[in-house]
């Protein structure tokens, strides 16, 4: 028995067998991955990968508390089994009593296709999506322009076993698609990203022609100064700032005082309004296209996580409902400490309630700002506010009577995305993004764009 033939599932049920702690959860995420990169219009690499990791997570009951002990590995053997076990109740019965402990979950029904081969990728993936890939190069070829970039999918099945009976199974697909065009003396450039299941429903060609005339925008260079601007915020962007957000949103934190959530004077601001938009922020496993886990899977307990949770339901939640504060994350222990309601953070992010409106109609609609393509180096500066600051990247234009009149500088922004969006004015149509500088942590968004009449452009940056 090796960890490349044996069924994830006997590896889980073996594990469980082999330990004598209290309590125990195991987690084995089988992983298969297929990627494409080119550069200068031609296809530079390609490749498959599979993987296997195992974490054990043990718990001890003692008179002063319930200990919990974690140990991860990959590449796990039939050799290696026991020793992981071992080690993860050795953890535990070293480890003091933890802060987060609550009875392991029960009661969630075995998932039908729980001894099921786990799930693979394979370049298969790519069989419509890589000739249009071609195609793409041809017509950038011709049209003077060079693209760069990649597409990765990742497949994961998560087998999850508890020894208070939990069975359960999830396979979640990742896929994303970044694609840059430059012109020939590489002093324009423009970027586009999506993310997907299944590379079916992206067009390289469809991108490649976005991005040419985005190039086209960049033959016109304006400078302009730091300052407020009207500014357009495309779906990607919001998407950044908004799981940036969400990330922020712990229930604990909140009522300690620490946060933009915290309410002056104790509490939180759950029940606040924060935009006079209609806007429901979100998050649902069970959303078409941005499916997601819908049980807990905790390797690791900190922040608003619990390896006590693992398996435990998640549901549909609505962080902002209306505009107005609904929902901050807590795990069952948190939960207890603020008395706010049980609400895991989701594996996905859906933003909605705007107008039917595309962003070339909401250009078409803006009689002076600026147009962004995406944002990048995001650090948070005051949690107390949720300041962040980062850069904008690949194209920053200017809009002037409803069209688009030439590429201007790049700038260094701060700005909070609770305040903004107390201050947008206006939302799009929502549509699925790739969030570009969290595209590594968190794919599965879906955002309208935003207007906003006084971005805060602080200083100008150099960035291309």
């Amino acid at each position: 028995m090796n960890a490349r033939t044996n069924k994830p599932h006997e590896i889980v049920e073996r594990a469980l067998a082999l330990s004598r702690a209290d309590g125990c959860v195991v987690i084995a995420d089988e992983h298969s991955t297929a990627n494409l990169r080119w550069a200068g219009n031609a296809l530079t690499t390609n490749g498959v990968t599979r993987g296997r990791s195992l974490t054990v997570v043990a718990t001890v009951d003692g008179k002063e508390g319930t200990a919990s002990g974690v140990v991860s590995r990959s590449a796990v053997t039939a050799d290696d089994l026991e020793p992981l076990v071992r080690a993860a109740e050795a953890a535990a019965r070293g480890a003091g009593p933890a802060e987060d402990a609550q009875p392991l979950v029960t009661g969630v029904p075995e998932s039908p296709d729980f001894t099921d081969a786990p799930a693979e990728t394979s370049s298969a993936v790519f069989a419509d999506f890589a000739p249009a890939l071609g195609e793409a190069f041809a017509r950038a070829r011709a049209g003077g322009r060079e693209l760069y970039g990649f597409a990765n999918h990742e497949l994961v099945s998560t087998y999850m076993g508890t020894s208070t009976g939990l069975r359960l199974r999830h396979d979640q697909p990742t896929g994303t698609l970044e694609l840059n065009a430059k012109s020939p003396d590489r002093t324009r450039s423009a970027w586009a990203g999506r993310s997907t299941r299944d590379f079916k429903d992206v067009d390289p060609g469809a991108l490649d022609a976005e991005l040419a005339v985005r190039l086209g925008w960049a033959e016109r260079r304006v400078d302009l100064p730091a300052g407020r601007y009207e500014t357009l915020l495309p779906p990607t962007a919001v998407a950044d700032l908004l799981i940036y957000q969400l990330w922020s949103a712990s229930g604990r934190d909140a009522t300690e005082g620490r946060t933009v959530f915290s309410k002056p004077g104790g509490g939180t601001r759950v029940g606040e309004k924060l935009t006079d938009l209609p806007l429901t922020l979100r998050s649902d496993p069970n959303e078409p296209g941005l499916e997601s886990a819908p049980f807990v899977v905790a390797h690791s307990s900190g922040g608003d996580q619990s390896v006590f949770d693992n398996g435990l339901p998640v549901g549909a939640t609505e962080w902002v409902s209306g505009g107005a504060l609904k929902h901050l994350t807590t795990t069952r222990h948190t939960a207890g400490l603020t008395g706010l309601p049980v609400a895991p953070a989701g594996g996905n992010l859906i933003l909605d309630g705007g107008l039917d409106r595309s962003l070339e109609e909401m250009v078409a609609a803006t009689e002076r700002g600026l147009l962004l393509t995406c944002l990048w180096y995001i650090r948070e500066v005051d949690p107390a506010t949720l300041l962040l600051t980062g850069l904008t990247r690949d194209g920053v234009y200017l809009v002037e009577n409803g069209q688009v009149t030439g590429q201007v500088n790049n700038f260094r922004f701060n700005e909070s995305p609770v305040d903004l969006l107390g201050r947008a004015t206006e939302a799009g149509r929502t549509g699925k993004t790739l969030p570009r500088e969290w595209s590594d942590w968190f794919t599965r968004a879906a955002m309208p764009a935003l207007r906003v009449p006084d971005f805060n452009m602080s200083s100008v940056s150099q960035g291309v």
